[in-house]
C-alpha cells in the first residue's frame, strides 16, 4: 500500500497526483475515525470493485476531523488548528487507520490536510478533481455520507450528478449497522459506579420513558455504527458494545514513562503512558484488557505509517509482546493547558511471568471491558486483595 500526504495550498486547491496512467480507480472520502463496521462495509467494497474491474483502491482520508476544524474555527475567530493541537475526540489515530486499511487491501491512502479553504470547495469540484486527476470510475460511500460546501453533496446529490455526466458510478453502502441509537448531544463522561460492564441505561425502558431521557438529556439519533456512538458508549464505560461497533477492540497508544512507581513496592508495577496519547481515552475506571509492546518509540520516528510486518505481529493473538493486562485511567485535579480538559493518568499493569522494562517503548492498550470505578482504599492490603480480584478478572476477559 502506497501513502500520499497532501495539504491544500491557501485557496484550498489540492496538487492531487496522477497514480496511473494505465489504471482508472475505485474510491471513497471521509475521515473514517474508529474505522468501525460501517467504514470497514464502504472500504472493503472499494477492494471488491477495484479487482473486480482491476483498478487502484483508494481513500482519500481526511486529517484533522472536520469537525474539529470548524469547531476550533468558531472558537478561535476563525483561525484553523495548528499541527500541534490535541484532538481529544478523536477514537483513532491517522497511523492506525492506515494499519487497518493497509489489512484491508487498499492500494493507496492519500491523507489530505482539511483546512477551511478546502471545506469551501463544491463537492462538483471536488469529484471532478477525482476524475481528472484520480482517474476515478467509481465512487463508493456509505448512506448518509455528505461532502462539499455547506455538506451540499449528499447520496442524492451526487448520484444525480453521476447519472448526468456518466463519467463515474455510484456504489452507495448500507453501512448503518442495526438502525439508530439516540445519543445525547453534549457528550460527558459518567463514571460507572458499579463492578462489571455496565448495562444500557435505555434498555426496558417504556416509550414515555425513553422520550423523557432524551428529553432530558438533548439526544439526538446517530446510527448504531458511527464514531459518535462510539464515543458515546467509551464515555459511559460501555467498552464491550463500543467494541461491537467497532469490530476490533478499541485502542490507544503512547510512551512509556517512569511514574511514582508505587505499584512496583506491593508487587503490582505498571506500565505509565505519557501525556501524548493517540486514542479516545474512555472514563476513568479499571478496565481489563491487552498491553503490546511496539518497540522503542525512536523507532517510529519519522515513519509514515505502522510496519506491515513488525507491527501487526506484534498485534496478534499470542504474540511474545502481547499480554492481558488491568488498566487504570484516573483524572488528576489539574487541567491540560492544551485541551482544558483535567489531566489523565493511564497505567497498566501486565500480567507476565517476569517484570517488563518497557520505558521509551511505544505500547499499544487494548479494552476488553469495564472492571470497577475507581476507589479510594484504607490502606496497601485491602489494595492489593483488589488488584489480585482485578487480575482474576482480567484473566477470565481476555482468555
Amino acid at each position: 500500500m502506497k501513502i500520499i500526504r497532501l495539504t491544500p495550498d491557501t485557496t484550498g486547491l489540492v496538487d492531487w497526483p496522477t497514480l496511473s496512467t494505465a489504471k482508472k480507480s475505485v474510491v471513497t472520502v471521509g475521515v473514517f475515525d474508529g474505522m468501525h463496521q460501517g467504514h470497514q462495509a464502504v472500504i472493503r467494497r472499494v477492494v471488491e470493485l477495484a479487482k473486480r474491474d482491476r483498478a487502484l483502491s483508494v481513500v482519500v482520508m481526511f486529517d484533522p476531523r472536520p469537525g474539529l476544524v470548524h469547531a476550533w474555527a468558531k472558537a478561535h475567530d476563525g483561525a484553523e488548528p495548528g499541527s500541534d493541537a490535541v484532538d481529544v475526540e478523536a477514537l483513532t489515530s491517522v497511523d492506525e487507520r492506515i494499519r487497518i486499511m493497509r489489512g484491508m487491501g487498499v492500494d493507496y491512502v492519500i491523507v489530505t490536510r482539511y483546512t477551511l479553504a478546502f471545506a469551501a470547495k463544491s463537492y462538483r469540484f471536488f469529484l471532478g478533481q477525482m476524475v481528472g486527476k484520480l482517474g476515478m470510475r467509481a465512487l463508493v460511500l456509505g448512506q448518509d455520507a455528505a461532502m462539499g460546501a455547506g455538506r451540499a453533496g449528499d447520496v442524492k446529490a451526487i448520484r444525480t450528478l453521476a447519472e448526468g455526466t456518466g463519467v463515474f458510478e455510484l456504489d452507495v453502502v448500507d453501512d448503518r449497522g442495526p438502525g439508530y441509537v439516540r445519543v445525547p448531544a453534549v457528550i460527558e463522561p459518567h463514571m460507572p459506579q458499579v463492578h462489571g460492564e455496565p448495562a444500557d441505561p435505555l434498555a426496558g425502558l417504556t416509550k414515555d420513558q425513553l422520550r423523557a431521557w432524551s428529553k432530558r438529556n438533548n439526544c439526538r439519533l446517530n446510527r448504531v455504527w458511527s464514531s459518535t456512538n462510539v464515543r458515546w458508549l467509551l464515555s459511559q464505560g460501555r467498552v464491550r458494545d463500543a467494541n461491537k461497533v467497532l469490530g476490533h477492540p478499541h485502542a490507544i497508544e503512547g510512551v512509556v514513562v517512569h511514574g511514582e512507581e508505587r505499584g512496583r513496592t506491593i508487587g503490582f508495577p505498571t506500565a505509565n503512558l505519557g501525556d501524548a496519547i493517540s486514542g479516545y481515552l474512555p472514563v476513568d475506571g479499571v478496565y481489563a484488557g491487552w498491553l503490546i509492546d511496539m518497540g522503542p518509540a525512536s523507532d517510529a520516528e519519522g515513519a509514515d505509517a505502522p510496519d506491515a510486518v513488525g507491527e501487526d505481529s506484534r498485534l496478534a493473538a499470542g504474540s511474545p509482546w502481547r499480554w492481558p493486562a488491568a488498566i487504570s485511567i484516573g483524572s488528576k485535579p489539574t487541567f491540560s493547558e492544551k485541551t482544558g480538559l483535567h489531566e489523565r493518568v493511564v497505567e497498566a499493569y501486565a500480567i507476565a511471568n517476569d517484570w517488563l522494562d518497557l520505558y521509551g517503548h511505544r505500547v499499544r492498550v487494548e479494552f476488553a471491558g469495564y472492571l470497577r470505578p475507581q476507589i479510594r482504599f484504607e490502606g496497601a492490603d485491602e489494595l492489593v486483595a483488589e488488584l489480585n480480584r482485578n487480575v482474576e478478572e482480567t484473566k477470565r476477559l481476555t482468555a
